[in-house]
């Protein structure tokens, strides 16, 4: 990727995806509006989504997409693909080809998962992860999250000046919305919410739920891993990936589901090499 490294607990936790140089210029104005509050400004799920939309464009033009034929593309489209819709939620995705762990939706529907997460996880895993990120947005914590970032680094004059619309933004703007967007840090109780909408997913659809204790595994050894004193630093404000697997592994077991889940070997996604 072209921007600093995201490597982080599988979207559980990220940060810094997108930077900018441009500095948003609030003014006194708009200061005062957010210190009083923003008189009849709503934001709505489809506000949302909108910015979201526009932010995912940049980032999918900024960042190296795998493309229909590539073999990370079509693994996931088999995983996938009969996802399209999922809970009233019309969704899209594709991969970023980076070697970074990361997968992420966003309040328009877009997911996005990374190589480097498909490298590392089977495809029961990946459903799982991808599972507890469409759970923030259907509980809308995606939303909550954009809010927030919106109020925070794009106080336009529309706003500023009580508006009830949503302005349009600028593409330094959109950066900034696309960092915030990725970056926001969902409490704990949002992320337990996500991983009981996660676990329910794979439940729902015939899959091994098994896998989302898998999942919370892998995050928990790359915690111990080279990486301990990044992953203890960026989970401290979530919670312990031991104990989301131990919740897993305790839910399948009161659904009578449990059983040490077996690693499947996931399809090759790398292109060989010409002799």
């Amino acid at each position: 990727m072209k921007r600093k490294s995201l490597l982080l607990a599988v979207s559980f936790v990220s940060f810094g995806f997108l930077t900018t140089n441009a500095q948003i210029n609030l003014g006194e104005k708009a200061i005062g509006a957010l210190q009083k509050g923003v008189t009849g400004f709503t934001f709505s799920d489809e506000d949302a989504a909108a910015l979201s939309k526009e932010a995912v464009v940049k980032m999918d033009a900024e960042n190296k997409v795998a493309g229909s034929k590539d073999a990370y593309t079509i693994r996931l489209n088999k995983i996938f693909g009969k996802h399209s819709n999922e809970n009233g939620l019309k969704l899209n995705y594709k991969v970023y080809l980076t070697k970074d762990v990361n997968a992420f939706a966003t309040a328009d529907g877009s997911v996005r998962v990374f190589s480097g997460l498909m490298d590392i996880m089977d495809d029961n895993e990946l459903l799982a992860v991808i599972g507890h990120e469409i759970g923030h947005v259907a509980n809308h914590d995606s939303r909550d999250a954009i809010k927030a970032a919106y109020k925070k680094e794009a106080v336009l004059d529309a706003v500023a000046s009580q508006s009830d619309k949503v302005a349009k933004l600028s593409q330094s703007q959109l950066g900034q919305i696309g960092n915030a967007m990725i970056d926001s840090r969902h409490s704990r109780q949002q992320e337990t919410e996500a991983d009981t909408y996660s676990y329910d997913f794979m439940k729902r659809h015939g899959y091994n739920v098994n896998a989302v204790e898998s999942a919370f595994t892998i995050l928990a050894k790359m915690n111990e891993g080279a990486e301990s004193s990044f992953f203890t630093r960026m989970l401290s404000s979530h919670p312990d990936p031991k104990q989301r697997a131990e919740d897993a592994k305790n839910k399948a077991i009161a659904d009578k589901l449990y059983k040490p889940y077996v690693k499947k070997v996931a399809a090759k996604t790398t292109k060989k090499k010409k002799k």
